[in-house]
């Protein structure tokens, strides 16, 4: 009997690096679009006291959702190298066990968010009725988020495995219903900004169950779940998840840092800080795939002892991640006063829009490569060095430099603080992970 050969082994790996980033960004960029699609249609609504509330709530749900990420990593790494090595079998107890394991922990981290989300809003800078709408939103949101997990599990299953279509697809049916729902929600309900919420959750569950069904029904990568199955991978899989989510929860630690900075200029600036959020993702969505959609050809590869195509994929991956990032930059700084229309933003948060696509979404370039360097850590054995560079970035570099610029320049200034912490720490993220790769 034969076995299945991982996709990944041979080939060129710029064009599975091509083809994996753009078919998992075009599906990021629709789950990146629910909610750009939900900001512009509660702007519609005229009152910016919505905005700066959904604002806050997306910062909050931020840390759930780069959680679940972390696991979806986990995930990744270990079923890519057993299909490396050609052992469909335990590919499959680690599928259905990191589901298990990430349904657990992502509805456990849910309830805490649930419980004391009012004094999470307060103190990232939410108050009065901003607070109250701001709450609601997470109340009716939240419950969803382990459900979206799942499905996020799901998704990183597929690219492990190459199958670049259904990843994709994933997210892109998800971003179809939230974006036919959203204004019937809003408007043709009456529900406003609870109405934003309940399309989220349909969406995330029709995420979940598409991403299952061809799991499952496509290429039969998950066994039917068991205890004792979670018990015995538990293990290998807290290795790299544990450090992941870590990694992962540095990023809306870093956000939340940077929005209580701008709280501090009042809900204007808030409201534009949101926007700022929904360009960032939508703009850089390739950035963030990348970093997920090479970790299984870093994988595959690794299991299979293929140490010259490892270094060629990050090499591959930082090429692509150059050309991306100067693109989008590009279009960000061409359309930078369409958005401020679009959103109906007011001249305190024009200002903060601004800061971001003429100047500091340059930042990414650094931010990018630091992505491509955690892939590298999380897939070849060295998870914790990617939870101590995002650290640095967002738990040390990020206070001190928005503080700074903050003071100096006021809210843009705070922008600028966030990108220049993304510069230093994706320098030197690169330069040791450029080291560790050509040593393999």
């Amino acid at each position: 009997m034969s076995v299945k050969q991982g996709r990944f082994l041979t080939g060129s790996t710029m064009s599975h690096v091509a083809k994996m980033t753009l078919s998992s960004t075009i599906g990021l960029t629709f789950m990146f679009l629910i909610d750009a699609a939900t900001l512009f249609w509660i702007s519609r609504m005229g009152i910016e006291q919505n905005m700066a509330a959904l604002g806050f709530a997306w910062t909050i749900q931020f840390f759930t959702l780069s959680g679940g990420i972390g696991l979806m990593i986990a995930a990744v790494a270990l079923v890519s190298r057993a299909i490396g090595r050609g052992d469909r079998a335990q590919a499959r107890r680690h599928g259905s066990s990191a589901m298990v394991i990430t349904a657990v922990l992502q509805t456990a981290l849910a309830v805490l968010v649930l419980v004391f989300r009012e004094d999470i809003l307060a103190l990232a800078g939410a108050k009065g009725e901003t607070l109250a709408i701001a709450s609601r939103f997470l109340l009716l949101s939240v419950p969803s988020l382990p459900i979206m997990a799942v499905g996020m599990v799901g998704s990183g299953i597929l690219r492990a495995e190459g199958d670049a279509v259904r990843s994709m697809m994933v997210t892109i049916v998800a971003g179809l219903i939230a974006m036919t729902l959203d204004p019937l929600f809003i408007f043709g309900f009456g529900l406003g900004v609870d109405g934003a919420a309940i399309v989220m959750d349909i969406s995330r569950f029709s995420t979940a169950l598409l991403a299952l069904w061809w799991v499952v029904k496509v290429h039969d990568l998950a066994a039917r779940p068991s205890w004792a199955n979670v018990r015995k991978i538990a293990p290998a899989y807290a290795t790299i998840a544990l450090p992941a989510m870590a990694t992962q929860l540095s990023t809306p630690f870093g956000n939340y840092i940077a929005t209580g900075f701008i709280a501090q200029h009042g809900d204007g600036a808030v409201a534009g800080w949101a926007v700022v959020g929904r360009l960032t993702v939508l703009a850089f969505g390739g950035v963030f795939a990348l970093s997920g959609a090479v970790g299984g050809i870093f994988g595959q590869n690794y299991g299979a002892g293929q140490m010259d195509r490892v270094r060629r994929t990050f090499r591959d991956a930082l090429i692509y991640n150059f050309g991306y990032i100067a693109l989008a930059w590009l279009l960000l700084y061409v359309l930078r006063d369409v958005a401020i229309s679009a959103f109906q933003i007011g001249p305190q948060g024009a200002d903060v829009i601004l800061a971001f696509t003429n100047l500091a979404a340059g930042g990414f370039l650094f931010t990018g490569i630091l992505f491509v360097s955690n892939a590298a850590f999380n897939n070849l054995g060295r998870p914790m060095w990617s939870t101590g560079f995002n650290w640095v970035r967002d738990g040390i570099l990020m206070f001190p430099f928005c503080w700074w610029l903050g003071s100096l320049l006021g809210a843009e200034g705070v922008v600028y603080g966030q990108a220049l912490a993304g510069v230093l720490a994706g320098s030197i993220a690169t330069f040791v992970a450029w080291r560790f790769v050509a040593r393999l």
